[in-house]
């Protein structure tokens, strides 16, 4: 019997775990900040991604409320320009309901490759955050991984329909829902270390949904640290 509080959480040499879920502004922020370091550093094929379910709106008991990212929006974009951003443009109806769909194909897209996973997160995120493209429909997903390249979009579509990969999103969000994962995202190394939300220490104006992120700081040299240790440990 799967048991979360006991699942190793070590990844190893060249691999970073990142727990977290699609509509995390921090996430997108994190995501981002690792794909850009890495190819910067020059690191693409020493240090690979595990991106993992962080489920808030399981762990929340119910869907993340779109006053709440909305909210997030013009300060995150100011952390992280380059990442994606944009006030939702679509129609209102279309407003996804839930990331759950989305998560469990980045997580059935590893069965080809940890790329391919990676490359399927990072579309999801820029397709909500920067298109306002409805990322729990099932076609929009598909064709953001035809969009990347790096998925098998025929192996995928067979994943999804049989849903090989729910129970890894369901232990997933047993897992993240344990004092051993703190946040959305939070990252493990190969050394046994961790951070969650890396480099950025944030407060909150007011009642999510209603008030404001405030960053205290933010310090995004973090992540080549957190590369090279990847690299080299």
């Amino acid at each position: 019997m799967y048991d979360p509080t006991t699942a190793d959480l070590t990844p190893p040499r060249g691999v970073i775990t990142v727990f977290s879920d699609i509509w995390c502004s921090f996430a997108h922020i994190a995501v981002h900040r690792l794909h850009t370091t890495r190819a910067r550093l020059g690191l693409e094929e020493q240090v690979s991604f595990d991106l993992r379910a962080f489920p808030l709106e399981l762990l929340n008991d119910a869907p993340s409320p779109r006053p709440g990212t909305d909210s997030e929006v013009a300060r995150m974009a100011s952390l992280e320009p380059a990442a994606g951003w944009q006030l939702w443009q679509a129609k209102d109806w279309l407003y996804p309901s839930t990331t759950l769909p989305a998560l469990e194909a980045v997580l059935a897209a590893k069965e080809q490759s940890l790329k391919a996973s990676e490359q399927l997160d990072l579309g999801l995120r820029r397709a909500f955050w920067a298109e306002s493209r409805c990322i729990s429909h099932r076609k929009v997903i598909l064709d953001v991984a035809a969009d990347t390249g790096a998925v098998d979009v025929d192996a995928l579509t067979e994943a999804l329909d049989d849903g090989r990969a729910r129970r890894a999103l369901a232990d997933q969000a047993a897992q993240s829902g344990t004092d051993r994962i703190n946040c959305s995202p939070h990252l493990f190394l190969p050394d046994g270390s961790d951070q969650a939300n890396p480099g950025v220490d944030v407060g909150w104006e007011g009642s999510y949904g209603i008030g404001w992120p405030v960053i205290h700081s933010d310090d995004p040299k973090v992540y080549e640290d957190i590369l090279l240790k990847a690299a080299t440990e």
